[in-house]
Parts: structure tokens; C-alpha cells; sequence
């Protein structure tokens, strides 16, 4: 799957992140704090709530990070992933 071309929220492509807030995702690997990446894009399915975070990490890896939009899963973390990832400072 490829990344959409905008920005999430304040996620600006090409920007450099780190978690500020550990959290798990739907695949349920932890980010921790201090987890560090660069932002490529995101997409969302919307008939399965499912929104995917493009990201390089610094060692040069790709990695999507998958989160499903609902209360039962991470609906809570995208809601407020400007408290769970902020732009490097």
C-alpha cells in the first residue's frame, strides 16, 4: 500500500517525530518514548477504521504503523496523537 501524498494532523511529511508517549499499535508493537522516525504519509481505510503511519526510522527502514480507529482499539491514541508523537526537537 503507498502513502498518501498530505500531512496527518500535524504530522508533516519529510518532518522527523519521536514518541513522547509510549503506545502500542494494532499489530501490538510498543513505540516507546524517544522512538524516533521520519514521516512519509499515512493512508486510511474507512470501511475498517484503519489508518496506516508511513515512517522511515534512522537506521533507513521503512515501517507502517497500523491503527484502527475505533474505542476498542486505538481510537484513543489517534484522537491525541499529538500527545503520543511530536516533532523532533
Amino acid at each position: 500500500m503507498r502513502a498518501g501524498l498530505a500531512s496527518f494532523r500535524h504530522l508533516v511529511i519529510g518532518r522527523r517525530n519521536r514518541v513522547a508517549k509510549s503506545f502500542v499499535d494494532y499489530d501490538r508493537t510498543e513505540h516507546p518514548v524517544g522512538e524516533a522516525w521520519r514521516f512519509d504519509g499515512h493512508s486510511f481505510l474507512p470501511y475498517d477504521d484503519g489508518l496506516s503511519l508511513f515512517v522511515t526510522t534512522d537506521d533507513g527502514r521503512s515501517r507502517q504503523i497500523r491503527l484502527r480507529w475505533t474505542p476498542e482499539d486505538q481510537g484513543s491514541i489517534v484522537d491525541a496523537i499529538e500527545d503520543h508523537v511530536r516533532p523532533f526537537a
